[in-house]
């Protein structure tokens, strides 16, 4: 029975030496893969430079985009109050207005009717005021008759509300009923302007009846204007209230636009993102609503090892550093990159190891890894 015991277990124990020697070679020819080995010549040649990772302090950027906005609060819609025909208008899309300034003139017979309606009203207010106090007086001295009284009372009431609303009217279609008078008729009125700021949108032609439902003009007050920017959602915990940043159009990115965080949204898009919203230090009249922005703000300061650009390449979805073994002897290393600041990238080793007492290649990394790629080829 123990002879055929061994004969079982011989095929076992020679495939288990077989698997074992080919994760050694495999292992072996992965380290072979991530090494690279220059002689004098070559290292005579290359630009390759070495030295010591340093620390230092680094604070990561954010990079956002989003548009200009304005809150509702600052953009407006100029409309008729009660219809009319365009008479004049000397609006154009981007024309600055002021505050109180004529931006359109409507006719209609109706605005007739309504200053005869309120003086006519007014006069007949003025005849009953007299007789209600007539009619007061004489049934205070019991001389008149309790009804009639009533009745004074009852239509100089009605009167006055009469003249009231029809002076409201009057307010609202921008006629001054304390200036009307049977001189004064006229059948236009005069649109306002109510902010300062400028025309966004033209959406009228002279000529043309528009109802109170119409919108004539689009204006915006550029006071509050401000830069709305999507966050994705792993980001937000990052961002804080007050948090500075810069802004740029990808037409002119050398000119920046200075801001500040004043709001952080609280709803997730389908994209996973997140509103905020964002003050400028200053306003430039070149920054209009629906602009597309660019904007980078600086995160926490990460204090670690850094290394410079040149010393660092990215192979097949991984960053790699070259660390050197022995003279003109460089092997590859898996970091992990975590913000870089002027030319230095801040890194952590994959296998969390130290690079302490350890030399690597800080410029030329790039040459280091075509050469290993051309040895792999051949």
């Amino acid at each position: 029975m123990k002879k055929y015991h061994y004969l079982y277990l011989l095929p076992l124990f020679l495939f288990s030496c077989e698997s074992d020697k080919q994760v050694e070679s495999a292992q072996t020819q992965e380290s072979l893969e991530n090494k690279v080995v220059l002689t004098s010549e070559q290292l005579k040649n290359t630009n390759i430079e070495m030295g010591v990772l340093a620390q230092k302090d680094i604070s990561s950027k954010l990079k956002l985009n989003g548009i200009i906005d304005v809150p509702p609060q600052n953009l407006f819609s100029v409309s008729v109050p009660l219809g009319g025909y365009l008479q004049s208008t000397h609006l154009l899309e981007g024309l600055k207005v002021k505050k109180g300034e004529i931006i359109a003139t409507i006719e209609d017979q109706q605005y007739i009717q309504i200053q005869q309606d309120y003086l006519t009203a007014k006069i007949r207010y003025v005849a009953l005021e007299k007789e209600f106090a007539r009619q007061k007086e004489l049934n205070e001295n019991k001389a008149g008759s309790d009804k009639v009284f009533e009745n004074a009372q009852s239509d100089y009431l009605s009167q006055k509300v009469m003249v009231k609303s029809l002076a409201e009217k009057l307010k609202l279609i921008g006629i001054n009923p304390e200036k009307l008078n049977e001189n004064s008729l006229s059948r236009r009125i005069n649109i306002l302007s109510p902010i300062n700021g400028y025309v966004s949108k033209v959406n009228t032609n002279i000529g043309k009846y528009v109802t109170p439902a119409d919108v004539l003009f689009d204006l915006v007050n550029p006071a509050d204007i401000h830069l709305a920017l999507s966050v994705f959602e792993k980001d937000i915990h990052q961002l804080s209230i007050g948090q500075k940043l810069v802004s740029f159009t990808n037409s002119d990115p050398d000119k920046k636009y200075h801001a500040k965080i004043i709001l952080i949204g609280k709803d997730v898009s389908k994209e996973r993102a997140v509103t905020i919203h964002c003050h400028f230090d200053k306003y430039e009249p070149y920054l209009i609503p629906g602009m597309y922005m660019n904007a980078e703000l600086e995160t926490k300061v990460k204090t670690g090892y850094v290394i410079p650009d040149e010393g660092i390449v990215r192979f097949e979805g991984k960053h790699y550093l070259y660390e050197v073994t022995a003279d003109k002897n460089y092997e590859m290393k898996e970091v992990l990159t975590h913000g870089n600041e002027g030319g230095q990238t801040l890194i952590t080793f994959q296998d969390n190891s130290s690079p302490v007492g350890r030399t690597f290649v800080t410029k030329g990394a790039y040459t280091l890894l075509m050469k290993m790629k051309n040895m792999e080829e051949e």
